[in-house]
C-alpha cells in the first residue's frame, strides 16, 4: 500500500525502528485533529484538475488525455515546494466500474488513485480525493424514478470501495462526496436539496461505518451545483446539523461574477460590483459555516476558461489579490483549480509566473493595485500628464520606478492622496519617437506585497475597414493603432440588442468577436451571426482601452455579411 516505505525496506536492512514510515501506517497513532485544524492546515491547496478525469470519458483514455503527463514520485514535491499544504485530487471512476449489483472499481484504477494518493502524502500534502464526473455522468440520473435505485446502489458500492481501500489512512486524507451535482426534471429546490441530502447522508453512512481512519476521517460535503446562494447553504447547513458530526465541512467553488469572468454586458473592469458580489459570498459562507464552528473549502476557484484573453491582466490580476485577501481574513481554506492551464506539468514551473506571485503573496500580505494598469498617450498631439489612483490595500505608497531607475518625487510624479500624476516629460522620455504602439512600463512599489506595472502606451485613433464576409465569419480589417479593445456592443436600427444574450448590448469576449492584433482584424464569428435576424443591419460599437470608440456597420443578406466602417 504504501510504496515508497516499501521500497526503502527492500533496498536496504534498516531496523523498522529507524523507518519514517508515512500514511496508511501511521493512521491509528497520530493525534486526531479537529475538522477546522484540519481545514486550517490545508490552507493554500491546488488542484490536479482532470488528470484521473481523462479517463472517464473516452475508450482507452488514460491520465495524458488531456495533455498533461503521469503522475510520478516527484511532483508533488515540487507542488509543496511552491508552497502549497494540500492537493484536491478529483477522480472520475463510472467508466472503470462494473455492472450491477457489485459494481466493481477496476483494480487497476484503483490501484493508480492508491498510488498518486501515496505520492501526494509523503510529499507532506493533505489530500482530498472524490466523486467527480460521475456527477453528470450518472449521480444526476438520482431524480428520475425508473434511476433512482440504481443511482443509489452504484454510488453506496463506489463509496464503499473508496472507504475500504483506504480505511487505515491518517486523516490527511479527506473524502469529498461529490463534485458540481445538479439534478433535471425535479419540482424544484425543495427536491433538489432533498436528493442532495440523501447523498449526503449515505455517504456519511458508509464512510463512518466502515471503521478504522474513516471513524474520525473530515467528510467534505458540497451545497448543489456547489453553489453559494444563500438557500443552498442554508440547505447545507441543516443537512450538517442533522448529521450531528463534528468532522464536518462544507464545500462550495468560484469563478468570480460570471459577467466579469467572461467579459460580457460590459463588465470590462474588476469593478465595485464585482468585488462586492465576491465579499458577500465569502461573508455568507462565514456567517453560514465558520462562525458556527464548520469549516469551509472552496474546492475550486479563479475565472473561467480563456480569461487570460478575454478579461484585462490588470483587472484580474485584482481578482486574484482581492480573493486571496478574503480567503486569508475570514478563514477559508481555498484550492486553486488547475488543469495545466497555469503550473506546466512538463517543465514544472508556471506559466505565468507574475500570476501566481499575486496568488502565492496574498497567502500573507495584501498587494496595491490601481484604477488599471494601462496608460494611454496620443501619438499625435502633445504629451500631457498622466493620473492613475492608487488602490493601496491597507498598504503605502513607496516608490515609482522605470526600470531600475527611481523616479524622484515632486520632478517625476506627483502623489497627492491616492491620485498619482505622473508628469508628461517622464512619459515623453520613457515612449522615445511615440511611434503608435511603443509601449514602456513603470512599477509602483508599496510597502509589502506585489509592485504594480502601469504600461504605457502610445496610441493613435484606431481605424476599421469596409469588409465582406459570411455567416461563418467577418473579418475586419483593423489598424489598432497601440490601441486595444475592451468590448463590443451590437444593436439594430430600433434600438435592441443584436447577437447572442441579447438582454444586454455587449457581447461577449472571444466567443460573438475575436480580436486578431496581429492579423490586424476584429472577427465577427458565426456563434454572433447565427444570433442575427436575416436581412437586418447591426451597428457594432467597439470600445477601446483608451476610452475611444469607433461606430461600424454589418448587413446580413442571407448568407452573405458587409461590414461599412
Amino acid at each position: 500500500m504504501i510504496r515508497k516505505a516499501m521500497r526503502l525496506l527492500l533496498a536496504a536492512p534498516i531496523a523498522l525502528s529507524m523507518l519514517a514510515v508515512p500514511a496508511a501506517s501511521q493512521a491509528q497513532d497520530a493525534e486526531p485533529q479537529s475538522a477546522e485544524a484540519i481545514v486550517a492546515a490545508m490552507q493554500p491547496g491546488w488542484n490536479l484538475g482532470n488528470t484521473l478525469d481523462a479517463m472517464c470519458c473516452s475508450p482507452g483514455a488514460d491520465e495524458t488525455a488531456w495533455g498533461n503527463p503521469r503522475v510520478d514520485e516527484s511532483f508533488f514535491d515540487d507542488i509543496k515546494a511552491e508552497g502549497f499544504n494540500s492537493v484536491r485530487i478529483p477522480v472520475s471512476w463510472g467508466n472503470h466500474t462494473g455492472p450491477a449489483p457489485d459494481y466493481t472499481i477496476d483494480p487497476a484504477v484503483m490501484e493508480r488513485v492508491q498510488e498518486i494518493v501515496d505520492y501526494a502524502l509523503e510529499s507532506d500534502l493533505y489530500v482530498m480525493i472524490n466523486t467527480h464526473h460521475d456527477s453528470w455522468q450518472w449521480i444526476t440520473n438520482l431524480s428520475k424514478p425508473e434511476q433512482h435505485d440504481q443511482v443509489m446502489a452504484q454510488f453506496d458500492a463506489t463509496w464503499t470501495q473508496i472507504a475500504d481501500t483506504f480505511e487505515d489512512y491518517p486523516q490527511e486524507l479527506v473524502f469529498e462526496a461529490m463534485n458540481e451535482v445538479g439534478f433535471e426534471g425535479t419540482s424544484g429546490i425543495d427536491e433538489d436539496h432533498e436528493l442532495m441530502a440523501e447523498l449526503n447522508r449515505s455517504f456519511h453512512e458508509i464512510v463512518r461505518g466502515s471503521g478504522g481512519g474513516n471513524d474520525d476521517r473530515l467528510l467534505v460535503l458540497e451545497t448543489i451545483y456547489t453553489r453559494s446562494d444563500q438557500v443552498h447553504l442554508d440547505a447545507l447547513a441543516a443537512e450538517i446539523e442533522a448529521l450531528d458530526d463534528p468532522m464536518l465541512a462544507a464545500t462550495t467553488h468560484n469563478y468570480g461574477y460570471w459577467p466579469f469572468s467572461v467579459n460580457i454586458a460590459g463588465v470590462t473592469t474588476y469593478d465595485e460590483e464585482s468585488r462586492a458580489l465576491l465579499e458577500a459570498n465569502f461573508q455568507d459562507q462565514v456567517d453560514t459555516f465558520v462562525s458556527k464552528g464548520i469549516p469551509v473549502i472552496i474546492g475550486e476557484y479563479g475565472l473561467l476558461d480563456g480569461y487570460d484573453v478575454k478579461v484585462e491582466r490588470g483587472e484580474y490580476l485584482k481578482f486574484f489579490e482581492h480573493f486571496g485577501y478574503l480567503a486569508r481574513t475570514s478563514g477559508i481554506t481555498t484550492m486553486w483549480w488547475d488543469n495545466g492551464t497555469h503550473y506546466d506539468r512538463f517543465a514544472r514551473e508556471w506559466r505565468d509566473q507574475e500570476q501566481f506571485d499575486y496568488i502565492s503573496s496574498s497567502w500573507t500580505t495584501r498587494s496595491g493595485t490601481a484604477s488599471s494598469d494601462l496608460i494611454f498617450v496620443d501619438a499625435e498631439t502633445k504629451v500631457r500628464n498622466q493620473t492613475v489612483t492608487l488602490n493601496l490595500n491597507g498598504l503605502e505608497f513607496s516608490a515609482l520606478y522605470f526600470g531600475n531607475s527611481k523616479l524622484k518625487a515632486g520632478k517625476d510624479y506627483v502623489l497627492d492622496g491616492t491620485t498619482l500624476t505622473i508628469k508628461a516629460k517622464v512619459l515623453k522620455r520613457i515612449l522615445g519617437d511615440r511611434e503608435p504602439g511603443t509601449t514602456a512600463q513603470l512599477s509602483v512599489r508599496f510597502s509589502a506585497g506585489m509592485p504594480w506595472k502601469l504600461n504605457v502606451i502610445s496610441a493613435s485613433d484606431p481605424v476599421l475597414q469596409d469588409a465582406e464576409g459570411t455567416t461563418a465569419s467577418l473579418e475586419i480589417p483593423t489598424e489598432f493603432n497601440g490601441d486595444r479593445v475592451a468590448t463590443v456592443e451590437a444593436t439594430y436600427a430600433d434600438g435592441t440588442n443584436a447577437g447572442p444574450h441579447n438582454w444586454t448590448s455587449y457581447k461577449e469576449f472571444d466567443v460573438a468577436f475575436k480580436v486578431r492584433y496581429a492579423e490586424g482584424a476584429i472577427e465577427m464569428t458565426k456563434a454572433f451571426f447565427d444570433a442575427v435576424t436575416d436581412g437586418s443591419t447591426v451597428t457594432l460599437t467597439v470600445h477601446f482601452w483608451s476610452g475611444q470608440t469607433v461606430e461600424y456597420t454589418v448587413t446580413r443578406n442571407g448568407d452573405i455579411v458587409t461590414g461599412t466602417a
